[in-house]
């Protein structure tokens, strides 16, 4: 056997601004597994994670309820480690990037980029609320879009027309804290130069640290250059004070990373351990061969695959190993909705459902890859029953009856099928191979295809037939062990996945803890304890009452950033209906079927995505602002609706040569393009 592995794993900091809900637990469902299959191989492991607790979000979220920020990210830290600890999600230590380790580490950070020369002050114009006596980011300014006058648009961009602009342009502009007019201040903020460190960055990008895709789409930052940024925000702001900088605070995403480091050494204190430098130090001789581990979402790819390796590289630490990033979640196929009941809290369904249930189904849906996974009720339920139930439980139910009543709960002294047996185990690579390139997907195919091997066996040699007649007893107890066996060498290779069920295993089976290699380890004349059932199906009334339980306790504002604002829109679901026009303004509009060619992410643009439309005579280049409902390679080759007669614009990133057509209002859950039924050609005219 190869030496242990060396391996620190971190999940994303979850926000303290509100409950973990199942788009989360994706993701810590994912790292949980992989760090508890190398666990399992012998390796040293370290799993950390911490709440993410500064920003004004959660400065405003407390203030608005009456308490301190840090009595608020307290309480939040609180219901966080209670559900994680309920989905057996098993980190060595959770943290919070409030606390004096991480403010230590941010600040060595930033010293030594500051002595290094990589970084740059100067003076910036931003929008400031006079009310509250703070400067507005962009998200927290509303009012009518610049270009086509529709209400009620942020400070950066409209999703309306998708035009980009400064929030010193907007038109009726308003504080979403206040509701007072902005005024312009000046300010000075301080920069990291990001471009210091791209040469660094392309040969990490692809060294194999990153996905493919990853590595294709940050390639992307390179062409038109790496531009500073900005990690200085002004009082009053929750999070650390930057050293020689009076009223200046470390923008949360600086900390935030960091965070990685602080609860890193919080371990190591808590437990004695001397080993902080070999896992951050930059050299290969510092490190001693250690790993470092970063899962992530694919929506923070940009901060952990250029700005977070450039700070370390700054500083004098090492860079990641591998950062592995996954796709979103979606339920019954369509984003997680409040509207709909799906944007489920997790608490909502560990009270009614089993934890290892869900583990299981994202195990089975998670391939390694940067795809979005569907949550679809129904599937769930008939997949764990089908599989976790009908064929893993099932296995040892059966067999297990027939050793406890014939047998007194004793195996038989050899095996029916050693041939069979040998096959389960061999099987063993394939599943390690998968779950190492977290391709749990594929793992679970191979586990699922071992138990339909296992129950088939069963079925074709019917020891409850064979048990009818006398004389048959010693090949019905080799049978029965057979497949007891079988069922051990599967419960090794899901224990990742099931570290509930696993448990109940262990204690039902009697044979010792679960390891890698406890597959090659025969059960022979050995008394198992009494089968009891180690998981039931799953009823459509528990789905129905998770379901009724989380719309009940959704909170009002769980992933909100402020307090309702004092200019919001109406709080019902439908928009009122805008002034009625006649038909002959309605016929000036030319609206044309387009087949999205190619759709791209706009550098420096928040919410904007670039597509290339065909409209059969010819194809438009046009600015959307969809980024935030769709991923550009869910959009290639769809077909949608564009008004193809709207005057050409200039924007920041280029001409826009039309409008796309998208459905969005206020409480909805996001934005839909509009799509025409098949059939339809690029080009038709929709009348």
């Amino acid at each position: 056997m190869t030496s242990p592995r060396r391996i620190l794993v971190t999940s994303a900091l979850p926000y303290a601004n509100g409950p973990i809900h199942l788009g989360h637990m994706v993701e810590y469902i994912q790292t949980d597994v992989w760090a508890r299959f190398q666990r399992m191989r012998g390796h040293e492991v370290y799993y950390v994670c911490a709440d993410d607790a500064h920003g004004t979000p959660i400065m405003l979220r407390a203030q608005n309820e009456g308490i301190t920020p840090e009595e608020l990210i307290a309480r939040i830290s609180t219901e966080h480690q209670a559900d994680f600890a309920d989905f057996q999600i098993k980190f060595d230590h959770f943290h919070s990037t409030h606390s004096d380790e991480n403010r230590m580490f941010a600040e060595q950070v930033y010293l030594k980029l500051r002595a290094g020369g990589h970084i740059a002050t100067r003076t910036i114009h931003q929008a400031y609320d006079p009310v509250k006596e703070m400067f507005l980011p962009d998200r927290f300014i509303k009012g009518e879009c610049p270009k086509c006058g529709a209400a009620d648009q942020y400070g950066d961009s409209c999703e309306v027309c998708g035009a980009t602009y400064s929030p010193t342009d907007l038109k009726n502009p308003k504080s979403a804290i206040s509701g007072a007019t902005p005024i312009e201040k000046e300010s000075e903020h301080y920069f990291f130069k990001l471009g210091d460190f791209e040469a660094i960055l392309k040969d990490w990008l692809q060294s194999g640290a990153v996905q493919s895709e990853i590595a294709a789409k940050m390639n992307e930052w390179f062409e038109s250059g790496l531009h500073d940024w900005d990690i200085s925000r002004d009082a009053p702001y929750f999070g650390f004070a930057i050293p020689d900088a009076p009223g200046k605070y470390f923008y949360v995403w600086l900390d935030a990373p960091i965070g990685y480091m602080a609860s890193f050494q919080a371990l190591c204190t808590i437990r004695g351990l001397n080993v902080f430098d070999d896992f951050w130090g930059a050299t290969q001789a510092e490190r001693n061969d250690t790993e470092l581990w970063h899962f992530i979402g694919k929506d923070i790819a940009y901060f952990h695959t250029l700005f977070w390796p450039a700070m370390l590289s700054g500083a004098g630490l090492r860079l990641p190993t591998t950062v592995r990033t996954h796709g979103f979640l979606t339920v019954n196929g369509q984003k997680m909705s409040k509207s709909r009941g799906t944007f489920i809290m997790a608490r909502s369904f560990l009270n009614h459902l089993n934890p290892d249930a869900l583990r299981y189904y994202f195990a089975a849906k998670l391939n390694g890859s940067m795809e979005d996974i569907d949550l679809n009720l129904e599937d769930f339920m008939q997949r764990v029953n089908s599989d976790l139930v009908g064929k893993v439980v099932n296995l040892a139910s059966r067999t297990a009856g027939f050793i406890g009543k014939l047998f007194d709960g004793r195996l038989a002294d050899e095996l029916h099928d050693p041939a069979l047996y040998e096959e389960f185990v061999a099987a063993g690579d394939s599943i390690a191979a998968a779950h190492e390139a977290s391709d749990s997907a594929r793992a679970m195919r191979e586990i699922m295809a071992l138990a339909d091997r296992a129950n088939q066996y069963i079925d074709q040699n019917k020891p409850w037939s064979l048990a009818k007649t006398p004389g048959n007893e010693a090949e019905v107890q080799a049978i029965c062990t057979q497949g007891l066996n079988l069922f051990r060498v599967m419960m090794v290779y899901l224990k990742p996945v099931l570290p509930n069920m696993a448990k109940q295993v262990e204690h039902f089976l009697h044979f010792g803890e679960l390891n890698w290699e406890s597959r090659h380890e025969l059960m022979l004349q050995h008394i198992i304890q009494p089968f009891e059932p180690l998981m039931t199906r799953i009823e459509q009334t528990q789905l129905n009452a998770m379901l009724e339980e989380n719309r009940s306790t959704m909170p009002e504002a769980s992933e909100a950033a402020v307090p309702a604002p004092v200019i919001a829109s109406p709080t019902a679901s439908i928009e009122p209906i805008a002034p009625t026009i006649t038909i002959d303004d309605f016929s000036k509009l030319d609206l044309r079927i387009a087949r999205i060619v190619k759709a791209q992410h706009v550098e420096g643009a928040e919410k904007l995505l670039q597509l290339t439309l065909d409209i059969g005579s010819e194809t438009r280049n046009v600015f959307a602002g969809i980024k935030s409902a769709y991923d550009p390679k869910d959009l290639e080759g769809r077909l949608t609706v564009m008004v193809a007669n709207l005057a050409p614009r200039k924007m920041k990133f280029g001409m826009s040569e039309g409008m796309v057509l998208a459905a969005s209002g206020a409480g909805a859950p996001g934005l839909f393009i509009l799509e025409p039924d098949d059939g339809a050609q690029p080009g038709m005219r929709v009348k």
